[in-house]
């Protein structure tokens, strides 16, 4: 019985050796922020990207500068999505902030691993204060 014992602690450490190997670190990032918490992510990273996933028309009746519109109900979202570098930093909006936690699931189903929704969407961006571009 002991013999058994030793076996199994040898596979859970080499299972554990070999997650740790492959890079599974658990660090992924993908969560929903406040407004102010994205707006500083988004001023202390030049290099984050900031996705709008409203429908274009949304997008054209006014957005947030620097936005990139991916459409959230296109039927090639994930596979838009999938094309993106999944180790840079994004921050994610739609109108109310539904759209964004849904795709949530999505970006941590491709395996990104910075990923930050803005909570209340572009409405609770601009009721904060900040700056929306119309037109």
């Amino acid at each position: 019985m002991g013999r058994g014992r030793s076996k199994l602690g040898s596979m859970v450490a080499a299972l554990a050796l070999a997650a740790v190997a492959c890079g599974s670190t658990g660090t992924a990032v993908v969560e929903t922020v406040a407004a102010s918490d994205a707006a500083a992510l988004l001023e202390g990273d030049p290099a984050a990207v900031l996705l709008d996933i409203r429908t274009p028309e949304e997008f054209g009746e006014g957005r947030l500068e620097g936005a990139i519109n991916i459409d959230f109900y296109a039927a090639d979202f994930a596979g838009q999505l999938a094309e993106l570098d999944r180790d840079a930093t994004y921050v994610i909006y739609c109108r109310s902030g539904n759209r964004s936690t849904v795709a949530l699931d999505t970006f941590r189903d491709l395996g990104f691993t910075s990923v930050h929704a803005v909570e209340g969407g572009i409405v609770a961006w601009e009721a904060t204060g900040y700056l929306v571009i119309r037109g």
